[in-house]
């Protein structure tokens, strides 16, 4: 492939890039973002028009002068993406068109990441059963986007805690060659952090941490308006720092870590022992329906205002609180956002927070730092599943 030919596939698939993640823009806008000359970038837009996946939107608002002409992807340009979020216990996948539209029901599977015996053939057949009931021909999908706990490296496409496949393969390989379609993986706390860069509270933002409330506790960091990995791509284990007064053995086979206080699942599991020892609540009903886990039922009394539960939450925040104030110090963060299914508990996680934050950080740094909701909350990794396969296609 000529030097000349590669640059403009690149140049296609940034042009593409930019408008899924913005919606729409103008050739002006495209030009700045590719920091392409207008003439090239224009040239492109019109080839892409053609093969139908840009639409022109009509003129911009106006701002006292000409207005500009607006481009966006075709929603009903026949190319999808697979995005799936795996949980340690719950898969979830759907798939996108390029406007980023949800074009199939949420498909669910039972999966425990953590039993030694789960075998990754389960999560091949669930996403390779999910496209075949779609009705979408594979020739028309782009590829699937994977977002997962443990220690993920996206570049090397591993997991080093989960999913073991033979040996010569490396996960991103393994899935590739058995569902016949690109596959990219990444952690799923980098994701998050992903999404609310790209679409949520960090769009724009420089200096951010995203803070994953789901079964564990992840965080995102965000640093000069990019994802900060570290130097192996494990970067952001911030649920191990070692702030727990508890004597509880956590996940990582480690005493003390954070995550044993602030986890939704060990949430759950202080709501099941408090009912178990006389307290009253509304969770001694919701958790006999056995359809949804108790992390679920949780969340919803949390939303229902529970006392009991509302009272567990409160002691979870002032615990994260307490860690994110050590990452005040050491980062100075312009944005800490909440993100995850935990950011569902809204404004009921922010006073304990906010208060743990007061009582252990200096003044003059924590009035820096803004604490912010998510509003993508437990779709923030599907979303950036699919950003994945849009970052590293070439849309041929």
């Amino acid at each position: 492939m000529s030097v000349i030919i590669e640059k403009g596939q690149r140049l296609r698939a940034d042009i593409i890039k930019h408008l899924y993640y913005k919606k729409a823009l103008s050739l002006t806008d495209l030009s700045k973002l590719t920091k392409k000359s207008l003439p090239l970038v224009t040239s492109l837009v019109n080839v892409l028009i053609a093969e139908g996946y840009i639409l022109e939107q009509g003129l911009a608002p106006s701002t006292g002068g000409r207005r500009p002409s607006m481009y966006l992807l075709n929603a009903d340009h026949q190319k999808y993406i697979v995005a799936v979020a795996m949980d340690q216990l719950i898969t979830r996948l759907t798939i996108y068109n390029l406007s980023r539209n949800v074009v199939i029901p949420m498909q669910y599977l039972e999966f425990d990441m953590s039993d030694e015996n789960s075998d990754v053939s389960a999560l091949i057949d669930f996403i390779n059963q999910s496209i075949d009931e779609s009705g979408i021909n594979r020739k028309n999908i782009v590829g699937v986007g994977v977002g997962m706990p443990g220690f993920v490296n996206a570049e090397l496409g591993v997991n080093l805690s989960y999913l073991p496949v033979k040996k010569g393969d490396t996960l991103r390989e393994y899935l590739s060659k058995k569902i016949k379609l690109p596959v990219s993986i990444d952690n799923d706390s980098s994701l998050i952090a992903l999404a609310e860069l790209n679409f949520g509270e960090a769009i724009d933002l420089k200096d951010a941490m995203v803070v994953n409330i789901g079964w564990g506790t992840g965080l995102g960091m965000i640093m000069d308006g990019k994802l900060y990995r570290g130097s192996s791509g494990y970067a952001g284990e911030f649920s191990h720092i070692p702030l727990s007064d508890s004597n509880n053995l956590c996940s990582c086979g480690r005493r003390g870590c954070l995550e044993v206080d602030t986890s939704l699942l060990v949430m759950a599991e202080k709501a099941e022992k408090a009912l178990a020892e006389g307290s009253e609540s509304n969770m001694k009903e919701l958790f006999k329906d056995k359809s949804k886990h108790p992390r679920d039922h949780f969340l919803d009394a949390v939303i229902a205002q529970d006392p009991l539960a509302i009272s567990i939450l409160s002691k979870a925040g002032f615990q994260l609180g307490k860690g994110l104030a050590t990452l005040i110090h050491i980062l100075n963060p312009e944005c800490i956002v909440l993100s995850g299914r935990g950011a569902k508990a809204g404004q009921m996680l922010l006073p304990s927070i906010q208060q743990a934050i007061n009582q252990f950080c200096i003044p003059r740094i924590a009035g820096q730092t803004t604490i912010k909701l998510s509003t993508l909350t437990d779709e923030a990794e599907l979303l950036a599943a699919a950003s994945l396969i849009v970052e590293h296609s070439q849309f041929e």
